[in-house]
């Protein structure tokens, strides 16, 4: 049944994170051709945003060492949109080299993440992406710029939201024309995200320019989701069958399941163009790819009918 809430916007458009936030969280390496057999059967589901891959050296995240192979085997089968994640001058050239139409940076809102993840001050990694976001907007490239810790760390406590604002603002300075909030250990609660997106506005980041990105480690993801829609936010991070966490973050755990999201929002109304009993069939097969169940509650409330469609 569908009925509408007052307030929430007519479309939202599900960034679907799978590919590279959710698999370079796996212990095991992922063959090549089951990530784009993934991502093809992503995108046949009707999302149109598929964060693909990671330019990241592959000491760093041996999970996603074959962005270019992925890339070649992909070709013209992407998504309307296609971003990668780079970390450094050298990611974006990687990234330039092998067709990327989008790309993005990944920042923190902490020192102690910074260090562990970034091996920088926040300072420092900011002034790291300053030239990556350049040369990428040089290029014609949109450019998502990632703030993690966004309500908690898992070295620092709960995190000042002014200090979550600074990162923001310096990446929106810079040049990147979305910023993502990450959750990154799940502990953030509706007041906390309402408070958030009103000093990121009172600071004048359009809030049409946020994305939101929480972690479902205290349930607390589809609450946090609607509030920040009705608030004006029109751009959701997921990953399918909830698959994903933090490699540098031991508590962080699944993202938001794309399932649940979108069985919420098409309840409400929203339009999203995903036909969601596909989507099922791809997180029941991916599952079965990583020998695991998948985590997604939608998904194992459908998998039984969805399969016989």
């Amino acid at each position: 049944m569908t009925t509408a809430l007052a307030g929430l916007p007519a479309r939202v458009e599900v960034y679907e994170v799978g590919p590279r936030d959710g698999l370079q969280n796996e212990a095991a390496i992922v063959p090549v051709e089951v990530k784009a057999e993934f991502v093809r059967r992503l995108v046949a589901s009707g999302l149109r945003t598929v964060e693909l891959t990671s330019f990241v050296p592959k000491k760093w995240i041996p999970q996603l060492g074959d962005a270019e192979e992925l890339m070649a085997l992909l070709g013209a089968d992407q998504p309307h949109r296609a971003p990668v994640l780079v970390p450094n001058e050298k990611g974006l050239e990687r990234a330039l080299a092998n067709g990327a139409k989008e790309v993005a940076v990944f920042a923190a809102a902490t020192e102690s993440f910074a260090k562990r993840n970034l091996n920088r001050t926040v300072a420092e990694s900011l002034e790291m992406f300053r030239p990556v976001v350049e040369g990428a907007r040089a290029a014609g490239l949109p450019v998502r710029g990632y703030v993690s810790m966004c309500f908690g760390d898992p070295w620092e406590g709960e995190v000042p939201l002014e200090k979550v604002a600074d990162v923001a603002g310096s990446l929106k300075d810079m040049g990147c024309t979305e910023v993502s909030l990450g959750d990154t250990i799940g502990v953030g609660t509706p007041g906390q995200v309402v408070a958030l997106l009103g000093l990121l506005g009172s600071r004048g980041l359009p809030v049409e320019e946020v994305a939101v990105h929480f972690h479902d480690t205290y349930g607390q993801a589809l609450a946090n989701t609607l509030v920040a829609l009705q608030h004006g936010v029109t751009t959701v991070d997921a990953a399918a069958g909830g698959l994903g966490g933090c490699p540098y973050a031991g508590s962080a755990t699944g993202n938001l399941s794309t399932e649940d999201l979108v069985f919420q929002l098409h309840g409400l109304g929203i339009e999203t163009g995903v036909d969601l009993p596909s989507l099922v069939r791809t997180s029941v097969w991916m599952a079965a790819q990583l020998g695991r169940p998948s985590s997604s509650r939608t998904v194992n409330a459908l998998a039984a009918t969805t399969l016989e469609i």
